[in-house]
């Protein structure tokens, strides 16, 4: 009897356990584009507060878009990265202080070396009250002096937005040594390393 119950529990395994709703409820969500998601990705990784970090496609019309059809820059899509956060640890303000420090918000349709309009700018809102927290925050950087230049970045709401493939996913922290990896992401973690301290998980 033992073993049949063994066979059983081994055919039926056990659901995984829900998240309480006390769990959920305080979570929140944030969907930026600045530049390749590797990078962007890196960087809010090691962002305290934040719980889950993935990269996709959003602000196109193209449905499902593959990475080779978003590449094309035909199909309005920007490279993003979604945000799970915990408000109680991390405000949305301060993920956007990292958003406004972390790439350049003055080039259009650009990221260094990486250029098209799939590397663009982007804060998608997820609500009103982030639309208008986006608005500020990019009023007060650029009064701040923080960038010479404009800052062009586009703020729009979230209409759709679809996960990248899986090898997109936590790049960084699986291919370390790869050529764009240390050249180009690593020296964009430790920056963020030296001017946020504070927000280290």
């Amino acid at each position: 009897m033992f073993h049949i119950l063994i066979l059983l529990l081994m055919l039926n395994p056990s659901p995984e356990p829900e998240l309480k709703e006390a769990e959920t409820k305080d979570r929140e969500e944030a969907t930026l584009g600045a530049g390749c998601f590797w990078c962007v990705e890196a960087i809010f990784q090691r962002v305290k507060g934040v719980l889950h970090v993935e990269s996709g496609y959003s602000g196109g019309s193209v449905d499902n878009p593959t990475y080779e059809q978003v590449s094309t820059g035909r199909t309005g899509h920007a490279e993003v990265i979604r945000i799970v956060f915990d408000p109680k640890i991390v405000s949305f303000e301060t993920i956007l202080e990292v958003f406004w420090h972390t790439h350049d918000p003055t080039t259009l349709n650009r990221q260094g070396a990486d250029v098209g309009t799939q590397y663009r700018s982007a804060i998608f809102y997820h609500d009103e009250e982030q639309k208008e927290i986006a608005k500020e925050s990019k009023h007060k950087t650029q009064q701040s002096g923080l960038w010479d230049d404009p800052i062009v970045t586009e703020i729009s709401p979230l209409i759709n937005y679809y996960k990248a493939e899986n090898y997109h996913q936590n790049y960084f922290n699986n291919n370390p040594n790869a050529g764009y990896c240390s050249i180009v992401i690593a020296p964009k973690v430790a920056k963020f390393k030296k001017d946020f301290p504070h927000l280290l998980r």
